[in-house]
């Protein structure tokens, strides 16, 4: 699990030294407004809008701002018609890449990411060209206060359903499946944990390296690119890049 750990740490150190706090928050915007569609504004009986809630709260979003998405996504304040649109391709040097976007116009995000991808030496695939190269995973990311024993972290996250625990210098990165995510998020955060993020996520099965400069160049302006869209939620790679945890992918 070490590799998946080094690539889980990158973009949680890349999440916490993100100062565009307005972007970041408008993009959670968007997820409740896909979690009160899917299963109503009442977080007690919505385990995915729960979710999104506690990713809120672990980037310090305000309670002012989640109570005001939730009654937007529920249409009390006026409402967009949002959806879940992936997309799939390659990088410069042959990276995959996934790309999973929030909308309300199919149309125009289509449109600009192909652009990027265009633009910067890649190509955009099919639907599933990519997509299998990925685990996805629930990741929870702890954090590591003064005191805190592993073994005691290990034990709180297994019993509470989670499928691995790696220990970081700052934090503890929890493991789960997807269907056990909500329950082993609820159950740590009972247990007084912190997290610093708490999300579904995409951990590639093997990473590709890329030495040559001007192909790391074309992939990380790709990749900055596709992370500055405003309909962009998440980008994932499976580049094992230099210099990678100071270029934040």
């Amino acid at each position: 699990m070490s590799g998946h750990s080094k690539w889980a740490n990158i973009k949680h150190k890349k999440g916490k030294a993100d100062a565009a706090r307005g972007k970041i928050y408008t993009k959670i915007g968007r997820e409740i407004a896909i979690a009160v569609k899917e299963g109503g504004s009442n977080p007690d009986s919505n385990s995915k809008l729960r979710d999104v809630i506690a990713k809120a709260k672990a980037n310090n979003m305000p309670n002012d701002n989640i109570t005001r998405s939730i009654k937007k996504a529920a249409g009390e304040l006026g409402s967009i018609n949002y959806e879940e649109i992936n997309y799939e391709g390659y990088s410069a040097g042959g990276l995959a890449i996934m790309v999973e976007c929030v909308t309300d116009n199919r149309n125009r995000t289509a449109s600009e990411v192909r652009h990027f991808f265009d633009k910067y030496g890649g190509n955009l695939g099919a639907t599933g060209s990519v997509g299998w190269m990925f685990d996805r995973k629930g990741l929870i990311v702890v954090d590591r206060k003064p005191g805190m024993d592993e073994d005691e972290m290990m034990m709180l996250a297994l019993e509470a359903g989670a499928s691995d625990m790696q220990p970081q210098e700052d934090c503890f990165e929890v493991y789960t499946e997807v269907g056990d995510f909500s329950t082993v998020r609820e159950a740590l955060e009972k247990d007084g944990c912190t997290f610093l993020s708490a999300e579904l996520t995409r951990i590639p099965q093997n990473t590709t390296s890329v030495e040559d400069p001007e192909t790391l160049d074309k992939i990380n302006k790709l990749l900055e690119a596709l992370d500055d869209m405003d309909d962009v939620q998440n980008v994932y790679h499976n580049g094992d890049l230099p210099e990678d945890e100071e270029d934040d992918d």
